[in-house]
C-alpha cells in the first residue's frame, strides 16, 4: 500500500471525520486487512512524502525513495524544488509552494528529475538516455527527467503551522496501464473470435460479444458457468482437463478441437481453442484465457478435399488396375477390389448373358432395351462378414457369383438399364444396406451391364459426388468389359478360322504313323499363325508341312490360311521342297498387296504378278507385311527317303531306334516374304522305327526359358520315345512347359513306316511293241499274288494304255511299278519331257480317248516330272466287298 506519514493530519474537519467514524461504529476486520498480492499498486507506482512549513521535505517515503531514485536521507531537508525541477520551472515552482503552503490544494503534471546513476534503479530511463536540458559537450547528463501526476493537500502541524503532503503517481505507468487496458479491450471487445476467461476455480469470469453471439444472450450472462454448459459430456471433460493442465502447468494448448452442436441447432459445429494461462502483475497465475475459432467452413473445406483426394485416387487406382487383362470376369473382380472397401461396402457386376454368350443379335433385342434381359452376375465383393452378396432387387433374394436373373421391369435397377442413366436403390426396412446405388455400366453408347455399390448403416450416404466417381468408375470398366468382350469374340473366331484351316486330329499317310497336337495361346493372347499340314502325295509319298506366320490376331490367321491353300496347291503339281518354297516366298511377299496372287496354280505367271504389286507398293504400311517360317518335307515309303527344304523355321528332330535325338542339319534359309536368296535341299534316309518331329517355336521357348534351353528339354523328352505316339506327344506336352499362353504351338510327329517289299512290284520295259503285253502280264501276276483279282481288267486295261503312249510319245525304257498300300497305285516312267494332255475326242476321232478311259476308271490319275523324265500314274482304290468296280466295258462304251 501506499505508505502516508503518521504525523500529517488532513486540513479537513476532524470533528466531521471523527463523528462520520462513531456514526459508522467500529470499524470492521476487513477494512484494514492488508491487499494481497496482485492489486492494483502492483500496476500504479504511486508514492507519498510530507513538506514542512519551511518548504522542506520533512517525511521521504520508501515508495517515493523506489520512485525518484533518492533515498530518505537524502531527501529529507532538502527542497524539493530544487532537488527535483529543472532550472527553468523552479521559479514556478516556487509560487505554487507558496500558495500551497497558504492552505490551497493543487492538482497537476510536473516534470521531475533523478539522479541518472539511480534511474535505472527507480524504473526511469537508461543510463543511455540523454537529458535534453543539459548540454552533451560534457558527456551524458548527470540528471534524468520524469514526468509525476501530483496531488498536493495541504496539512496543519500540531503547533499549527502549514504543511503539506504530496501524492506522487508515475505518469509513465499510467500511461502503460491505458495502453494495457485498450489493448484488452481490443481483444475482448473488438476480436472476431470467441474470447474466455476462466478464473481458478475454471469457471468463465469474462467473455466477450462474439462468443456470446454464438452460445446466446449477453457477455456478462457467461459469468460463472463452465465448459460443461456449452459442449457435450466428452468433449467438455475434455476441455475442462485441458484447462487444469494449463492453469497447473502454465504449458500452453494450440489449435485443440472440439466438435458440438450449438444452441437451437443440430448442426455439428467444430472449434479451434487456443489456451494459455494468465499472471498478474506479480506473476502469480490469475486464470487461463481461450481463444476459440469457428472452424466449420475449415472442417467441410477439408472434407470436400479429402473426398476430391479420395476419388482421384480411386480413378487413379482404377486406372491403374482394371483392363491389366482381357477376361470378363477378371475386368469385373478388378473394379470390385478398387471400389471395396475404398468407396462401398459391397458391390456386384452384372452382364447381360446374351453379351457373354457371344450373341450380337442381342445388343438390339426388345429385352436388351427394356432393361428385363437376363442378366448373369459375373464378380461380387462384400467388407461385411454377415453380407456376402446384395439381393437382386428389392427383396428377390441373394443371387450369387454365376447366377443368372433378371430385374423386374419396375425395379430401380431396370430403370437405370433402360435409361443408362444411375439410380438411387431405397433401402429396405429394417436391413442392414442403408444407400445403394446402380449405375449402368455404358461402352459406346451401348449398356453391358449394371454395377451396383451399397454402404451399409453407419456409413455416410451416397451423394451426388459419389454418384458422379460411381458413374466414372462404372464408365471405365465398362469399356475394358466391352474391349474384353470383343477381344473375346475376335480370338474365338481367329481361332475358328485357324482350326478349319487345320488337317483333321488323325490324318493317315502312307508309310507314316502320324500323330499331331495344336495348342492356341490363352484368351490374353491373340491367335497366332502356327500351322501344320499332312499332304498325300502320289506314289505313296507323303508331304509333311509345319509353318509359323509372325504375328497374331485375325489378320494371322487369315495369312496362315492363305498360305497353307497355297502349299496344297503347288504340292499337288508335284514340286520339288525348294521350289515349293519358293513359290510361296513370292506368295507371302504379295499378300500385303492390294492386287495380291490371284492363282498359285501357275506358280511363276500368279507369283510373279505379286511380286510385281509388292514392288509398286514399296512404301505400304509395315502392318500389311507378311513374314514366315516353314519347314517342307516329302517323305517316300518305298525307299524311306525324305527331302527337307526350309525357310527359316526350327530344324526337324529325328530320333533313331537305339539312338538319342538330333537335330537334322537342314540349311535354315530366309524367312518367307523377304526373297531374294534360293532354298537348299537335304534328302535323309530315315530308318525303319525312327521317329520325326516337326514343330513351332512356341513348343521350345518362352518368356522364362531361352530357345536352347527349350531345344535341350525337348531333345531330352524324346529320348526312349514310346511305342505309342500319341503317348510320346502327350509326354512332350506335359513334360515342357507349354502352358505358358506366350504363342501358339504345333507339334506334328511322324514314326516311320516303310513299306514292305513284297507291297512293290517294279519291272523295266525295252522300248518295242511287245512291252504292252509284258506289261499287262506283270500287272495280272502281281495282282494276283496280292488277291486283288477284282481289279485285274481294270488295271490291265489302264496300264496297257499308259505303256502305250509312253511307247508311241515318250523316250528311253519304260519302267512300270504297282505300289500296294491303303490304295493301289500304278505308275509308268519313261525319259520325255513332254506332259500327257487330256482332251475330249470328236466323235468321229479314232483315238484319243486313252487318258479319258484313265480318269473315267480311276479314281485320281496325273503325271509329274522326274529328273530323268516324266512318271504318270493313276489310282484305284482297293475292293472292300461293298462296292463293285466300273465295269471296263461299260466304260469304254460310253466314251462313244
Amino acid at each position: 500500500m501506499s505508505e502516508i506519514p503518521a504525523k500529517v493530519t488532513s486540513s479537513e474537519d476532524t470533528s466531521g471525520g471523527t463523528a462520520a467514524r462513531d456514526a459508522a461504529g467500529p470499524p470492521r476486520a476487513e477494512t484494514w486487512q492488508s491487499s494481497p498480492p496482485g492489486s492494483m499498486y502492483d500496476y500504479i507506482k504511486v508514492a507519498s512524502f510530507s513538506i514542512g512549513p519551511d518548504g522542506l521535505i520533512d517525511q521521504w517515503s520508501r515508495r517515493a525513495a523506489q520512485l525518484f531514485g533518492v533515498c530518505a536521507q537524502e531527501a529529507v531537508g532538502k527542497d524539493p524544488i530544487e532537488a527535483f525541477v529543472s532550472t527553468e520551472l523552479r521559479e514556478r515552482g516556487h509560487r505554487k509552494m507558496a500558495e500551497i503552503l497558504d492552505g490551497r490544494e493543487w492538482t497537476g503534471v510536473v516534470p521531475f528529475r533523478m539522479p541518472r546513476n539511480r534511474a535505472a534503479d527507480a524504473g526511469g530511463p537508461a543510463s543511455g538516455e540523454r537529458d535534453p536540458h543539459v548540454p552533451d559537450q560534457h558527456g551524458p547528463a548527470p540528471y534524468t527527467e520524469g514526468i509525476a501526476e501530483v496531488y498536493v493537500m495541504p496539512t496543519e502541524t500540531e503547533s499549527g503551522e502549514r504543511a503539506a503532503v504530496c501524492i506522487v503517481v508515475d505518469v509513465r505507468a499510467l500511461r502503460r496501464i491505458e495502453t494495457d487496458l485498450a489493448a484488452s479491450q481490443a481483444i475482448f471487445g473488438q476480436s472476431p473470435f470467441g474470447f474466455l476467461l476462466f478464473g481458478t476455480d475454471l469457471k468463465v469470469q469474462r467473455a466477450n460479444r462474439p462468443f456470446a453471439a454464438v452460445f446466446g444472450g449477453r457477455a456478462d450472462d457467461h459469468r460463472g458457468r463452465t465448459v460443461h454448459d456449452y459442449l457435450p459430456r466428452g468433449e467438455a471433460d475434455r476441455v475442462q482437463a485441458a484447462l487444469r493442465r494449463v492453469l497447473e502447468s502454465g504449458e500452453s494448448v494450440t489449435d485443440m478441437q472440439l466438435v458440438g452442436p450449438a444452441p437451437d441447432s443440430a448442426e455439428r459445429r467444430h472449434w479451434s481453442i487456443n489456451l494459455y494461462r494468465v499472471h498478474s502483475g506479480s506473476g502469480r497465475p490469475i486464470g487461463v484465457a481461450g481463444l476459440a475459432t469457428d472452424v466449420t467452413r475449415r472442417h467441410a473445406a477439408a472434407r470436400e478435399a479429402a473426398h476430391a483426394r479420395r476419388n482421384l485416387a480411386l480413378l487413379n487406382e482404377a486406372g491403374a488396375r482394371i483392363g491389366n487383362s482381357l477376361d470378363l470376369e477378371t475386368t469385373a473382380r478388378e473394379l470390385l477390389d478398387v471400389v471395396v472397401p475404398g468407396f462401398c461396402d459391397l458391390a456386384s457386376v452384372d452382364l447381360y448373358q446374351g453379351l457373354l454368350a457371344g450373341d450380337e443379335s442381342a445388343l438390339n433385342s426388345r429385352s436388351l432395351a427394356d432393361g428385363s434381359a437376363e442378366l448373369r452376375r459375373v464378380a461380387a465383393a462384400s467388407a461385411v462378414a454377415d453380407v456376402p452378396y446384395l439381393e437382386a432387387s428389392g427383396g428377390d433374394g441373394v443371387v450369387e457369383v454365376g447366377a443368372v436373373h433378371r430385374y423386374s421391369f419396375n425395379s430401380p435397377c431396370a430403370d437405370a438399364l433402360r435409361t443408362a442413366r444411375p439410380q438411387f436403390v431405397p433401402a429396405a426396412s429394417g436391413g442392414l444396406i442403408q444407400s445403394t446405388l446402380a449405375v449402368p455400366m455404358v461402352a459406346h453408347d451401348t449398356v453391358v451391364g449394371l454395377a451396383r455399390f451399397a454402404r451399409t448403416k453407419g456409413s455416410e450416404p451416397f451423394n451426388d459426388r459419389d454418384r458422379a466417381l460411381a458413374v466414372e468408375l462404372a464408365a471405365r470398366a465398362a469399356v475394358c468389359i466391352d474391349n474384353a468382350r470383343l477381344y473375346r469374340r475376335e480370338h474365338e473366331r481367329a481361332l475358328i478360322l485357324q482350326r478349319s484351316l487345320l488337317p483333321p486330329d488323325d490324318p493317315e499317310a502312307s508309310g507314316l504313323d502320324i500323330a499331331c497336337r495344336y495348342l492356341p495361346g490363352n484368351a490374353a493372347t491373340e491367335v497366332g499363325g502356327d500351322w501344320f499340314d499332312v499332304i498325300e502325295l502320289p506314289g505313296h509319298r507323303t508331304a509333311l508341312v509345319v509353318g509359323d506366320v509372325m504375328g497374331r490376331g485375325l489378320r494371322a490367321a487369315v495369312a496362315m490360311g492363305e498360305l497353307r491353300t497355297a502349299v496344297r496347291t503347288l504340292a499337288l503339281l508335284d514340286l520339288e521342297p525348294a521350289e515349293v518354297l519358293s513359290a510361296l516366298d513370292e506368295i507371302a511377299r504379295g499378300l500385303g498387296t492390294p492386287g495380291g496372287p490371284t492363282s498359285p496354280l501357275g506358280p511363276r505367271g500368279g507369283v510373279q504378278q505379286a511380286t510385281r504389286a509388292a514392288r509398286r507398293t514399296g512404301d505400304a504400311d509395315l502392318s500389311e507385311v507378311y513374314l514366315a517360317t516353314c519347314v517342307y518335307a516329302v517323305y517316300d515309303a518305298v525307299t524311306r527317303r525324305c527331302t527337307f527344304a526350309n525357310a527359316g523355321h526350327l530344324p526337324p528332330v529325328l530320333v533313331e531306334p537305339g539312338e538319342g535325338a538330333l537335330m537334322l542339319d537342314v540349311p535354315p534359309g530366309m524367312p518367307l516374304g523377304v526373297g531374294g536368296e534360293p532354298f537348299e535341299e537335304v534328302e535323309v534316309e530315315l530308318p525303319e522305327g525312327s521317329l520325326l518331329a516337326l514343330y513351332t517355336d512356341g513348343l521350345v521357348e518362352s518368356r522364362d526359358h531361352p530357345l536352347d534351353e527349350g531345344l535341350s528339354a525337348f531333345r531330352s523328352a524324346l529320348d526312349d520315345p514310346s511305342p505309342a505316339l500319341e503317348d510320346v506327344c502327350d509326354h512332350v506336352l506335359t513334360t515342357l512347359d507349354t502352358h505358358h499362353g506366350e504363342d501358339d504351338i504345333a507339334l506334328l510327329m511322324a514314326r516311320v513306316q516303310g513299306l514292305p517289299a513284297d507291297a512293290v512290284g517294279d519291272w523295266t520295259l525295252p522300248r518295242e511293241p511287245r512291252s504292252v503285253g509284258r506289261a499287262r502280264e506283270f500287272t495280272r501276276a502281281q495282282l494276283t499274288q496280292w488277291d486283288l483279282e477284282p481289279l485285274v481288267d481294270t488295271t490291265e486295261l489302264l496300264v496297257s494304255e499308259l505303256v502305250t503312249n509312253a511307247l508311241r510319245y515318250g523316250e528311253g525304257e519304260i519302267r512300270l511299278r504297282l505300289l500296294l498300300d491303303r490304295t493301289l497305285v500304278c505308275e509308268v516312267w519313261d525319259a520325255g519331257l513332254v506332259q500327257p494332255r487330256r482332251r475330249r475326242a470328236r466323235d468321229t476321232d479314232e483315238g484319243g480317248r486313252g487318258l479319258q478311259l484313265v480318269g473315267l476308271l480311276s479314281a485320281s490319275w496325273g503325271s509329274r516330272r522326274t529328273p530323268r523324265g516324266k512318271t504318270v500314274w493313276f489310282e484305284l482304290p482297293l475292293p472292300d466287298g461293298d462296292s463293285a468296280a466300273v465295269d471296263p466295258t461299260e466304260a469304254l462304251l460310253s466314251l462313244y
